[in-house]
C-alpha cells in the first residue's frame, strides 16, 4: 500500500479498540473478582475461564472464514455493539440484585464468541491499512498496549467497584464500545479484492477447509504453527500456577504475587516499546527467535532463583515477559505480511485454535507433576522446552526461511510445486 498517509486513518480505527480493550479487561477484572468473592471456589474460576476459551477453540475457525466472506468493518461494528449489549444486560441484572454464576457464564461465553469476530477482523484489516514494512511496529505497540492494560486494570477495576458499583463498572466498557464504533463510520476500512477465478459462491465449511489446506500446503507456516503450539503447551502451566511459586517456594503472600505481576505487566509494555521503535531484525523470524530464547531463559531463571531472592525473582520475570512481545508482534506481522488478505480471517483464527488448545493439555500434564514434584521442576521444565523448541527453530531451514516465499493470492498459494520458489518454504 502507499506508505503516505496511512497513518492517520490506521491509528484513528486502532486507537478506538485500543479503549475498547481496556473496557473489556475492566469487565473481565470485575466478574472474576464477584465469582471469587460470591464463591471462593476454583472450580468455579476454572469453569469461567473455559467458557471464555472454547469459543475461540471450537468456533475459531468458522469465525475467520465468515469474517473473509463479509465486510470487515461492519464486523467490528456489530460485534463491538453486541459485546456491549451484552455486558449492559448483566449490568441490569446487577441493578435488579439478581445476577447469578450461570449468568456471569453466559455472558463470558456470548463475549467471547463476539471477540471471536472482532479480532480476526481488526487483524486481518490492518494488513490492508498500514504499509508492509510497519506491521512489526504495529505488532509492538498491540503487545504495549496489552501489557498497560495488563498493569492498570486490575487497579483500576478495584477502584471502580468501590467507587461505581459492580453494574457502574460494567457500564465503562459500554462507553469504550462507542469510541471504538464511532471511528469505523468515519474511517474507509478497506477489502480484499474479490477473486475474478472464483467461479460460484462457497460454502462455509469449504472456506474453512481451504484454511486447512492453505495452512498444510506451506511447510513453512505449518512448522511455526506446530512451534507455536509446543511454546504454548509450556508456557501455559508456568503462568497458571505462578501463585504457587510465589507461596510454596519464595513464602510470599498477595504483596509477593501483586509485586510479580506488576513485573509480568511492566514486561510486555518495555517489550512491546521496544519492537515498536525497532521494528525487529530485517528477517522477523530471527526477532521471533530471539523472543523464544529469552522467555525459555526467563523462564529456567525462574525455577533456579532461590528462595531468599524475591527481588531477583521479579526481575527475571520482567526480562521473561518482555521477550514475549518479540515472538507475538513478529509471527502477527509475518502473517499479515504473506498470508493472502482475503483468507487472513480463516488463516488467524485456525491458526489461535489450535494453538489456544494447547494451553488446557499443558495445564492438565502440568498441574499432576507439579503436585507430585513441586512447581519449581514445572518451571524448569518449561524453560528447557522453550529453548530445546528455539533449537528446533533455529536449525529448521524451512521456518528460518519462511519469508522467502512470494507474496501470492489463496488461489495461487496452497499447493506450491517443486519447480517453484516456495517450494521448500
Amino acid at each position: 500500500m502507499n506508505s503516505s498517509g496511512w497513518k492517520l486513518p490506521f491509528f484513528t480505527v486502532w486507537t478506538g479498540q485500543a479503549f475498547s480493550l481496556v473496557g473489556s479487561a475492566l469487565v473481565r477484572f470485575a466478574l472474576i473478582w464477584w465469582l471469587t468473592e460470591r464463591t471462593g471456589s476454583a472450580t468455579v474460576l476454572a469453569t469461567a475461564s473455559l467458557v471464555s476459551t472454547l469459543p475461540v477453540i471450537v468456533l475459531g475457525p468458522f469465525a475467520g472464514a465468515l469474517v473473509d466472506r463479509w465486510n470487515r468493518r461492519w464486523v467490528m461494528v456489530i460485534s463491538d455493539a453486541l459485546i456491549a449489549l451484552f455486558t449492559a444486560f448483566l449490568a441490569y441484572l446487577y441493578w435488579l440484585e439478581i445476577a447469578r454464576v450461570w449468568h456471569v457464564y453466559a455472558i463470558l461465553f456470548l463475549r467471547s464468541l463476539g471477540n471471536g469476530f472482532q479480532g480476526p477482523a481488526m487483524r486481518a484489516s490492518t494488513s490492508l491499512m498500514a504499509p508492509k514494512d510497519q506491521l512489526a511496529r504495529v505488532g509492538g505497540m498491540n503487545e504495549t498496549v496489552q501489557g498497560v492494560v495488563n498493569v492498570v486494570s486490575p487497579p483500576l477495576g478495584a477502584l471502580l467497584l468501590e467507587i461505581l458499583s459492580m453494574q457502574g463498572t460494567l457500564s465503562i466498557d459500554i462507553v469504550t464500545a462507542v469510541i471504538a464504533i464511532v471511528p469505523l463510520f468515519i474511517v474507509h476500512v478497506p477489502q480484499p479484492e474479490a477473486q475474478d477465478d472464483v467461479e460460484e459462491p462457497s460454502s462455509v465449511v469449504h472456506d474453512v477447509v481451504e484454511g486447512f489446506h492453505y495452512v498444510w500446503g506451506w511447510r513453512g507456516l505449518f512448522f511455526l504453527l506446530l512451534v507455536l503450539a509446543s511454546m504454548r503447551f509450556f508456557l501455559a502451566p508456568s503462568m497458571t500456577l505462578l501463585p504457587l511459586l510465589v507461596t510454596q517456594h519464595f513464602g510470599g503472600q498477595a504483596l509477593e504475587l501483586g509485586w510479580i505481576n506488576s513485573a509480568h505487566g511492566f514486561g510486555f509494555v518495555a517489550g512491546g516499546v521496544i519492537l515498536s521503535l525497532w521494528g525487529g531484525f530485517k528477517r522477523r523470524t530471527v526477532t521471533a527467535l530471539l523472543g523464544l530464547i529469552g522467555v525459555g531463559l526467563g523462564l529456567l531463571g525462574l525455577s533456579l532463583v532461590p528462595a531468599t531472592a524475591f527481588g531477583l525473582a521479579v526481575v527475571v520475570m520482567f526480562f521473561r515477559t518482555m521477550m514475549i512481545p518479540f515472538i507475538r508482534g513478529s509471527v502477527l506481522a509475518i502473517f499479515q505480511s504473506y498470508v493472502p488478505p482475503e483468507i487472513q480471517g480463516r488463516v488467524f483464527t485456525l491458526i489461535v485454535s489450535a494453538v489456544s488448545i494447547m494451553a488446557p493439555l499443558g495445564l492438565a500434564i502440568g498441574g499432576p507433576l507439579a503436585d507430585a514434584f513441586g512447581v519449581r521442576l514445572l518451571f524448569a521444565l518449561g524453560g528447557s522446552g522453550c529453548l530445546l523448541i528455539a533449537l528446533a527453530w533455529a536449525f529448521n531451514p524451512t521456518i528460518m526461511h519462511l519469508e522467502d516465499r512470494p507474496r501470492r493470492r489463496a488461489s495461487e498459494g496452497q499447493r506450491p510445486t517443486v519447480d517453484s520458489p516456495a517450494a521448500g518454504n
